[in-house]
């Protein structure tokens, strides 16, 4: 049995000593959104309070999907590295990166030369996504929808060569039966895209899917709770998505604040997958175990 946690959409706050220079570009309009929409509703007390339960669990791994930071600030990017540290060992948790964390151009570069091992693992060739870390039988495929945009929109892109990259992973960790567990930041299922937040190559990453296969796909993204699916070549691939990991109750943008934990067991030729949805009501202060269910 091997147990995998997932939280999303850090959004660590509060946000650094801004100056004027900071925001040239996009930062304007992110960080006009933050003092007027997200300071209130994002906040460190709700994320500290989320990672002490989920650390309690024990997971054997644990998945980010990205939006670490908010801005991608060098001074954020330097705190969420620390975070990271705080939440784990690299060699037990692994990002994906998120829009947020590809902010403005060179961003997401500087996010890998300071995140290190947590943005890497095994790949085919010089591509840094997918990336693979194995975990007994479990392997998680941590793809990058991350791209820099144009203000006022948060769209991810997901190419053909980084699918054809995840389709030979797929396909590998298939022969070897692995629980090929697949992390994306922007949902890939059509029921959640918009042309001003959604995945440009979502038909792409269900296509390559639909061909090689996957036994769990997890995303944030859109702040909110989800269970959806998508085509596989041996039936439907679970796809979840989880509220962001900082969203304080009371807010009117997003679900309260929530991680998944999953327990993954060997079921003769096949497998079972079990989640719990762990966080917080819109009342009580208490985390509580909001769902159970049996997903594959």
């Amino acid at each position: 049995m091997i147990n995998l946690a997932h939280i999303s959409d850090i959004h660590l706050s509060p946000m650094p000593q801004v100056g004027w220079r900071d925001l040239l570009g996009k930062r304007i309009t992110g960080y006009l959104n933050w003092k007027l929409k997200r300071h209130d509703e994002l906040n460190s007390e709700t994320l500290a309070a989320l990672v002490r339960h989920l650390q309690a669990q024990k997971a054997d791994f644990t998945a980010v999907t990205g939006d670490l930071v908010n801005l991608a600030l060098p001074a954020e990017i330097e705190r969420a590295g620390d975070w990271l540290n705080a939440l784990g060992a690299a060699d037990k948790v692994a990002v994906c990166p998120g829009n947020h964390d590809a902010y403005v151009p060179g961003a997401l570069e500087s996010a890998q030369k300071v995140w290190g091992e947590y943005l890497k693992g095994e790949t085919l060739d010089d591509g840094d996504f997918p990336f693979v870390r194995r975990i007994g039988e479990l392997a998680v495929i941590s793809c990058s929808s991350a791209v820099p945009t144009r203000p006022f929109l948060a769209i991810g892109r997901f190419d053909e060569a980084q699918a054809e990259r995840l389709g030979r992973i797929l396909r590998v960790m298939g022969e070897a039966d692995y629980f090929r567990t697949v992390l994306i930041h922007h949902p890939p299922n059509p029921e959640l895209q918009h042309p001003s937040f959604g995945l440009k190559g979502h038909k792409l990453f269900r296509e390559v899917i639909a061909e090689h296969g996957a036994e769990l796909i997890l995303h944030g993204h859109t702040h909110r709770s989800s269970i959806h699916s998508i085509p596989g070549n041996k039936g439907e691939v679970p796809v979840v998505g989880v509220a962001a990991a900082s969203a304080a109750q009371g807010g009117t943008l997003d679900d309260p604040a929530r991680y998944n934990l999953f327990r993954i067991e060997r079921a003769g030729d096949g497998w079972t997958c079990t989640m719990r949805e762990f966080g917080f009501q819109r009342l009580g202060t208490e985390i509580v175990m909001r769902l159970q269910m049996r997903i594959c």
